[in-house]
């Protein structure tokens, strides 16, 4: 991957429903691409303490709470980030803040459908979609392009080597997205812990300019086994949370119907694909599945779209061909397990 950003590259994807290329608006990108690009380099010191915890938190209550003015600020609001606010559960009187957009309910049952099928895996957020194998062998591999998977997942973890030549997805949380993420499969939680790190911004241009860049931000990592009765079967599943520039906290909010009487995810708890499981606090963000290797099949028109000719990306692969995102929705179809006689 290149290490020199590029701010004149357009950065777009693939929608999934149409499959028209679409061109992302990226907010602050000019803001972003001095951060990366001059202040990273010439003025190390003060790039750090940008991208800390406690100037995060500072860019985030500045931009989402600070009143003042935000009744035809929030109403704007809705139009220019593109939100519907026939989605959300509460009336748009009620979205008095930035905030509470960001931090915004929806009708999910019925406006994010779900195949019920237990042998599909699925989206755990609505979000800008990479998918990849660290295998050799796949047409998707991909080697540390966004993460390292040691660092990601914490230098003294024992579950790394449960992943080596598995797949793996992205999923990139823009700042209008709604910002619950869900469950990809059904299972039992293993292992749930937080590694530390920074606070670096999940715009492409970011993401280009410093490597593995997942692996050095703030995250939760948690584990779940889908070989249990009622799972999705397909082996040890990673769901990694990570946060971003103005993201002020991962809050882990289960919740088996709608939102209704929130728990704290916990080893020993099992949880039912679909279903909320946290929620990022402001800013943007990001989620990444880790599979165990051949246990799933990605979804035919994410492969293809992956590799499409003629989009303009910022994301670049080992062979300099682009590396294109899908808008996908969460809870739709993300992939299949493959079917094995001898599992659970």
């Amino acid at each position: 991957m290149s290490t020199q950003p590029a701010t004149n590259i357009r950065h777009q994807y693939i929608d999934r429903t149409s499959g028209r290329v679409m061109t992302e608006q990226l907010i602050g990108d000019q803001v972003v691409a001095f951060l990366y690009n001059n202040l990273r380099e010439n003025a190390p010191a003060m790039f750090r303490a940008l991208t800390s915890a406690r100037m995060s938190s500072l860019l985030g209550f500045c931009y989402y709470d600070i009143p003042g003015g935000y009744r035809s600020r929030v109403e704007k609001s809705f139009g220019r980030l593109g939100i519907d606010p026939r989605e959300c559960l509460e009336p748009l009187s009620w979205y008095s803040s930035m905030r509470r957009i960001f931090e915004r309910q929806i009708r999910y049952g019925e406006l994010r459908p779900m195949d019920d099928d237990p042998a599909i895996i699925v989206s755990p957020a609505d979000a800008r979609l990479l998918i990849g194998s660290f295998a050799e062998t796949s047409s998707l591999f991909i080697k540390e392009k966004f993460f390292d998977l040691e660092e990601l997942l914490g230098r003294d973890s024992p579950w790394p080597a449960h992943f080596y030549g598995g797949d793996f997805a992205v999923c990139r949380l823009t700042p209008d997205k709604y910002h619950y993420n869900h469950l990809p499969v059904s299972g039992r939680v293993l292992d749930i812990y937080e590694v530390d790190g920074i606070y670096h911004s999940c715009n492409p241009l970011a993401s280009v300019a410093v490597a593995s860049i997942y692996s050095k931000n703030r995250r939760v990592v948690t584990v779940i086994d889908t070989d249990v009765k009622g799972g999705s079967l397909v082996g040890l599943v990673i769901m990694v949370e990570i946060v971003a520039l103005m993201i002020g906290d991962i809050v882990q909010r289960y919740s088996r119907t709608g939102y209704d009487d929130p728990e704290p995810v916990r080893p020993g708890l099992f949880v039912h694909k679909g279903c909320p499981k946290s929620m990022y606090r402001p800013g943007s963000s990001t989620d990444v599945l880790l599979f165990k290797p051949g246990r799933i099949d990605f979804s035919a028109d994410l492969i293809s779209n992956s590799r499409r000719s003629g989009v303009h990306s910022r994301f670049v692969g080992g062979t300099g061909s682009p590396l294109v995102e899908t808008d996908i929705r969460v809870r739709s179809t993300l992939a299949r397990r493959k079917e094995f006689s001898n599992y659970l």
